[in-house]
């Protein structure tokens, strides 16, 4: 599995959010300027991040973003899956395109299984609170 740079970039968005004021918007060239990431590119990953619940959204002046809860509420696998969609080590494992036609007899489909499972538990325990403090399990 390899996470893209908008699955990358999403984080980053979301740790930018949360290490501003959170009662503050936050414009969207701030976090391009900061973050050294295009607006047309961030466009595309707040639209993502907005559709999943993630942030709430300000138009005009004064506008731009920050998240709806606090960091601790984030966790990093809820970050990505949003912007990439399912993550998988293999292609075997992926839902959307049916799954493996071996599956049946697939000696390594176990194997694959649970290390989706550890990637998916791990990401899933390290929230934006624990990359601000550096708290990582």
């Amino acid at each position: 599995m390899m996470i893209s740079t908008k699955g990358r970039y999403a984080l980053r968005v979301m740790l930018d959010l949360a290490s501003q004021p959170s009662e503050e918007y936050i414009s969207l060239k701030g976090i391009s300027d900061r973050q050294e990431v295009s607006m047309k590119y961030l466009e595309s990953i707040v639209s993502n991040l907005g559709k999943a619940g993630m942030l709430e959204s300000l138009r005009g002046k004064s506008g731009g973003y920050r998240l709806n809860k606090e960091a601790s509420a984030y966790s990093v696998g809820d970050i990505v899956r949003a912007a990439e969609g399912e993550l998988n080590t293999v292609n075997c494992l992926e839902e959307s395109k049916g799954g493996c036609n071996r599956a049946g007899d697939c000696l390594t489909l176990p194997l694959w299984q649970k290390l989706d499972q550890i990637v998916a538990e791990y990401l899933d325990s390290v929230t934006l609170e624990d990359l601000l403090t550096q708290n990582l399990k």
